[in-house]
């Protein structure tokens, strides 16, 4: 099993990700699916034969682009934590500058690449494309992924951080909690007691979740969802019976919210294989949990 961070960009996906492998390390195209010819709906002619997913690592994380239309974008609720360590300080300093200067140029500068009471060099930025990136020069001798997604819970789910890692690490197999710092004291919005940071293992997988010690919006949306391939019907009914928990109107083409506004795609394995069937854009189209037998 794996949970697949995936970015909804504006028909320009192909570009935004051409601008990722480029910026950073160990970075590769997997593969590119086309929108088929025939047979969309009337919103989604215009990206016939274009590209409709594509696959890329970046730093070791697998991540999609959705190449879709203006419905939705990217939140700093589901950021990206970049963690940039080499054996030479002053190689990862370079490194992580680097990356910034590309990230920043052209978008929003949230807090300033600099040494804060937490690090020694950390910056959050959302890039010209709208998503959101943190940077940090890793700890010496702590090993974690280069790339890890992270939930912001601001606004109204302010203070709910700890009962979603609860709940997701209820939900998914190989799950465990790892390291917890609270609020000493009430911060903002903040609650005494609430995340100010937290790292959780879901399937393996490392995320980190945080409340928001300052007032803002920033709500989980469409604009970043997170896919769970599913190796039959009975996983994909398990999943998506714990994790689509905000009503049908959120529900499409495996597409799901729960309780805390977190957009998942519950999918099989092999996806990519049923797509290939005759109609089966057209049946998926019509669905709102997959039904594999239906294609």
């Amino acid at each position: 099993m794996a949970i697949t961070p995936n970015i909804w960009f504006n028909g320009n996906a192909a570009e935004a990700v051409r601008f990722y492998t480029d910026l950073f390390p160990d970075s590769h195209l997997i593969r590119t699916v086309h929108y088929p010819e025939e047979g969309l709906l009337d919103f989604q002619k215009e990206l016939a034969g274009r590209e409709l997913t594509i696959d890329f690592s970046l730093g070791g994380q697998r991540l999609v682009a959705i190449n879709a239309g203006p419905e939705f974008r990217p939140t700093p609720a589901l950021s990206f934590t970049v963690s940039v360590g080499a054996d030479d300080p002053a190689v990862a300093r370079e490194q992580i500058d680097t990356i910034w200067a590309g990230l920043s140029d052209g978008g929003t500068v949230f807090m300033p690449l600099g040494e804060y009471p937490f690090a020694a060099r950390y910056g959050w930025v959302e890039d010209p494309y709208g998503v959101s990136w943190q940077l940090t020069l890793a700890d010496p001798g702590r090993s974690q992924p280069f790339i890890v997604p992270s939930f912001l819970f601001a606004g109204d789910r302010t203070n709910r951080a700890e009962e979603a890692i609860e709940y997701y690490t209820g939900v998914f197999p190989d799950s465990a909690i790892g390291t917890v710092a609270r609020y000493e004291e009430q911060t903002g919005p903040a609650a005494q007691g609430s995340l100010m940071y937290a790292d959780f293992a879901l399937t393996g997988q490392l995320f980190v979740a945080m409340d928001s010690g300052v007032p803002m919006d920033a709500a989980f949306s469409e604009g970043v969802s997170l896919s769970v391939a599913c190796a039959d019907q009975e996983e994909l009914d398990y999943f998506w019976d714990k994790l689509s928990k905000a009503g049908a109107e959120f529900e499409q083409c495996g597409w799901c919210k729960d309780q805390f506004g977190v957009s998942w795609q519950i999918v099989p394995a092999d996806m990519e294989q049923l797509m290939q069937r005759p109609g089966a854009f057209e049946r998926l189209m019509g669905m709102k949990k997959i039904q594999i037998d239906e294609f």
